[in-house]
């Protein structure tokens, strides 16, 4: 269960991050990119962030790009939240995959 301290980290993060990609996106032409929850570590070190990408056809390449770049991206939230965090976390970036499951889910029940 989190914390109060770790649900308001994990809002700004998110909101953060979410315009960082958005600068980002742009540059892949056709990709559209949105954070889809973050989850922050008890100590507060590391934010797992979960994205989703469309279109489905470009999500290797996007995630790979995502994590090739991911030190760049957590010195982009550092400068943005300088004032707000002691210490930026580490950030591990995850595909969520919510939507492909709830999709599979309808096509079962569909059956």
């Amino acid at each position: 269960m989190e914390t109060t301290r770790q649900h308001k980290i994990a809002r700004l993060i998110q909101k953060d991050m979410s315009d960082i990609l958005l600068r980002y996106a742009r540059t892949l032409h056709g990709v559209l990119i949105s954070v889809s929850e973050v989850r922050v570590s008890p100590d507060l070190s590391i934010a797992h962030i979960y994205l989703s990408v469309f279109p489905q056809d470009k999500v290797a390449e996007t995630m790979q790009s995502i994590e090739e770049n991911s030190s760049h991206f957590r010195g982009e939230l550092g400068s943005l939240e300088r004032h707000q965090l002691r210490v930026i976390p580490e950030i591990s970036f995850h595909l969520d995959e919510t939507l492909d499951r709830m999709e599979r889910i309808d096509q079962l029940l569909g059956k």
